[in-house]
């Protein structure tokens, strides 16, 4: 395997933009990457689109058609809240196989206009019902797992609370967030419960965003850039085969498969980290992945 670097990248500011569809979002974001990246369309080999909601659209063809189309290979990722690292892994192993010298990572989702659970119905068939007491839609999965880590290690729900505190401070920072407004945990504790014990504010919105990275060879690389970032491992994993509480199942295992598998593979452990940005879809999710 040859090593990968990334070589531009760009995030658009999440928010709701009715008057823009997916993929002028995909586009927008691309054309910033490539310029971040010092090279054009014509220098991309291979891009992997990820998208969920209209993952049946071919987004990656259609973001080729509106920024140039050069008739390289599109692949179309979907995969639930991994579809975005799904679609740079896909990026990355193409040049780190060698296949390609460079690729093209893009991510885009326009929840705004669809509801919470997307158009089309269907929702309630979200997850599994196996192991889980009565819902299979998200807010119910994640509020039923927070009650578990409740009911096995005493944790209260003000100290879930403060997780969203911490993430919506660092929200204000951020001048790509959707909203950037410090939330006291008051606010947060007295908000809508949405499903015990999340509450409003301890549930990420939706919303619309989009971001895209350029992957080059080492070889490659070195005519764009002279602070190449290397990318040390990308991993994926699914749920292991598992006995199934029948009250509730361990949905952090796959997690923890994972980050185990990246830490092996870039040789390094936890401690050698400087920044980890987790997924926080719930303010329970995030205790759930430490």
């Amino acid at each position: 395997m040859r090593d990968v670097a990334v070589v531009g990248v760009h995030m658009l500011k999440f928010g709701r933009y009715p008057d823009k569809d997916v993929v002028q979002l995909a586009s927008e974001t691309t054309i910033a990457a490539l310029k971040d990246a010092g090279c054009s369309i014509n220098d991309i080999e291979l891009v992997a689109s990820g998208n969920l909601y209209q993952s049946n659209a071919m987004i990656g063809q259609r973001v080729m058609k509106e920024i140039g189309a050069t008739g390289i290979p599109v692949i179309n990722v979907a995969n639930a809240c991994a579809t975005g690292s799904t679609a740079f892994r896909e990026a990355y192993y193409s040049v780190a196989s060698g296949a390609y010298d460079t690729a093209l990572a893009v991510g885009s989702e326009q929840m705004g206009k669809m509801g919470l659970l997307g158009a089309g119905g269907g929702g309630d068939r979200a997850y599994s019902t196996e192991g889980i007491m009565g819902t299979g839609l998200m807010p119910g999965v994640f509020g039923q797992a927070g009650v578990e880590h409740m009911r096995k290690y005493g944790t209260t729900q003000e100290q879930i609370a403060k997780i969203a505190v911490k993430n919506h401070e660092h929200g204000v920072l951020n001048p790509n967030a959707q909203y950037r407004k410090e939330t006291p945990l008051e606010d947060v504790l007295n908000a809508r419960v949405i499903a015990w014990p999340n509450t409003l504010y301890m549930c990420c919105p939706t919303g619309d965003g989009a971001s895209a990275a350029v992957l080059m060879s080492a070889e490659k690389a070195k005519k764009y850039t002279s602070k190449p970032v290397w990318v040390a491992a990308s991993i994926l994993t699914s749920d292991p085969y598992q006995e199934r509480n029948p009250t509730m199942f361990d949905i952090n295992t796959v997690t923890r498969n994972a980050a185990k598998q990246a830490y092996d593979t870039a040789g390094i452990g936890p401690e050698d980290l400087d920044m980890v940005e987790l997924h926080d879809c719930f303010a329970t999710a995030e205790l759930l992945h430490y």
